[in-house]
């Protein structure tokens, strides 16, 4: 017999989607290496692989079959998309135009690595960002620089205002997703970017004119937006809540809630700069730079001038955080953030802490990023996390992220589809 490999869906899916892999031909009990290969849009490649063996119909299904070894063990049907590793040090998987899909080459050898021998198969998996019926639309109103995805269908939906962290530009790849679960999102630059400016200023007016092009939009289904933000995203986010009306639902992952080195304008409100002192950058074992500790101490806990005044938020919040962020302590800030909010009289956040998980808590099957290049600092630094707990935090966040945006901004969301 001839080895094949079947995958369900048999066509293109969505990145946040899981895909069955099955290899069927084989003999019983055969030894098999799987390898799974991409190259991102700047080139760089990212490989895993496993190994297992077959059934005794000379079948291995990934969804019952564990590996054995390898990039990972266990059973773990979507371990090699999680496992990528790119084979330049310290690169981050982005998907930077999510018109083209990323291909991914599978290839079944016999025997187990390094011993594997010849090629018995191979498939080439495409996985989508923009999901089928999604309309992207450039958005340049005003000073306004993103880009706004519609999901199918006639409309109105409920919108989601998408923001990143340091970094600058315009990425997408998480605002398309979301659309292809019912939301108009919009993908908010914010420096970096066409004529924005070329370094960040935290000036709140900026968002609120993203906000009222989301509000006035005959798409969008109000009467609030929703809020999804990373890092200094989540500040942003958590700023934009704390001063503005008409936001029903903010998710902060892995964000401080406090003003970082530059100082937070609203109108006449300044909130003033943290800071952060560099000399308490520490260097890692493996010699990279380790930040976590660099800001300066949260000197009156909640009280704290440089605190974002979350308990003006109208809506909720839910803090995404993992716990071994090591761009900064995150677990820490949620909980100060959840004590002004208590002592403000509002009620506790929902708080959804994730052990073993780092910084870039991404879409679901994203490779971990352990450590990437700083825009900021110009130099490496680890990010935390550990592969395998942190790709199981990504799968769970982005339930509760979808759940939580359903619950306060309008249905269109049916819970856990087969997909997810």
């Amino acid at each position: 017999m001839t080895a094949s490999v079947r995958l369900e869906p048999a066509g293109r899916c969505c990145w946040d989607e899981p895909v069955r892999i099955v290899v069927r031909g084989l003999a019983p009990g055969q030894p098999v290496t799987l390898r799974a290969s991409l190259r991102d849009e700047r080139g760089a490649l990212f490989r895993a692989h496993a190994r297992y063996c077959a059934d005794a119909g000379g079948e291995l299904d990934l969804t019952r079959a564990p590996a054995l070894g390898g990039s990972f063990v266990g059973l773990e049907p979507m371990g090699l998309l999680w496992s990528l590793e790119p084979e330049k040090p310290v690169w981050r998987f982005l998907k930077r135009d999510v018109q083209t899909p990323f291909a991914v080459e599978l290839e079944v050898l016999h025997g187990h690595e390094p011993e594997a021998g010849r090629l018995l198969s191979r498939a080439v998996h495409e996985r989508v960002f923009l999901p089928p019926g999604v309309r992207r639309e450039p958005v340049r109103a005003g000073r306004v620089r993103a880009t706004l995805f519609l999901p199918p269908g006639p409309g109105p939906f409920p919108g989601i205002i998408d923001i990143f962290g340091v970094g600058g530009g315009l990425l997408e790849y998480r605002a398309s997703l979301l659309a292809g679960h019912g939301f108009a999102t919009l993908a908010l630059a914010y420096y970096d970017f066409e004529d924005l400016p070329k370094e960040f200023d935290m000036n709140v007016d900026y968002f609120e004119e993203a906000l009222c092009y989301m509000l006035q939009h005959s798409q969008v289904k109000g009467p609030g937006i929703g809020l999804l933000g990373i890092s200094l995203g989540a500040d942003i986010c958590l700023s934009m809540a704390s001063f503005l009306k008409n936001i029903s639902a903010t998710v902060s992952i892995n964000g401080s809630g406090f003003s970082g080195n530059k100082a937070i304008h609203y109108k006449e409100t300044c909130i003033p700069p943290l800071g952060c002192d560099l000399r308490r950058i520490k260097v890692a074992f493996s010699g990279l730079l380790d930040i976590v500790d660099i800001r300066n101490d949260i000197v009156g806990g909640y009280e704290n001038p440089s605190m974002i005044p979350l308990e003006k938020a109208q809506g909720p919040i839910l803090f995404i955080v993992g716990q071994d962020d090591h761009n900064w302590r995150s677990e820490l800030y949620a909980q100060i953030a959840s004590e002004r909010l208590q002592a403000h009289g509002k009620e506790k956040p929902q708080i959804i802490s994730y052990p073993g998980t780092g910084h870039y808590i991404e879409p679901p099957y994203f490779p971990w990023c352990p450590a990437s290049l700083h825009k900021t600092l110009e130099k490496p630094v680890i990010w935390g996390g550990e592969p395998k707990a942190h790709s199981k935090a990504q799968v769970d966040a982005w339930k509760q992220i979808l759940t939580f945006f359903c619950t306060h901004l309008g249905d269109t969301w049916k819970g856990a589809s087969p997909k997810l």
